[in-house]
């Protein structure tokens, strides 16, 4: 995004951070749902909200190494999840989560 363009609310939309929060989101919540549906433990998606987090620049980092965001991001939120993060993004793939969360951003 062009600075000179942008405002700063539409700077905060676009902003890595904030894609990596809705990113996280969208994993959290299939997870409940899956949860829900008796596919994964209540007690793992609960964890997952609870414990669910990211560091933006860790996961640039990461990215640095692995050349794929979402790998980045979900290895950062499985470093602050701990086990349970084995039941995010299972049965999704990344056009699943981009397109979601893209969504999200424009709404």
């Amino acid at each position: 995004m062009i600075s000179r363009y942008a405002s700063p609310q539409m700077t905060a939309i676009w902003s890595d951070e904030n894609r990596f929060r809705l990113w996280q989101e969208v994993e959290t919540v299939v997870c409940e749902v899956r949860a829900d549906r008796g596919e994964i433990p209540a007690e793992a998606a609960a964890e997952i909200r609870a414990k669910g987090n990211f560091d933006t620049a860790r996961v640039l980092e990461i990215e640095n190494t692995v050349h794929h965001d979402v790998i980045a991001f979900l290895t950062n939120l499985a470093e602050h999840v701990g086990p349970s993060s084995r039941f995010v993004h299972q049965g999704m793939t990344s056009s699943d989560l981009l397109d979601t969360a893209l969504a999200l951003q424009i709404r």
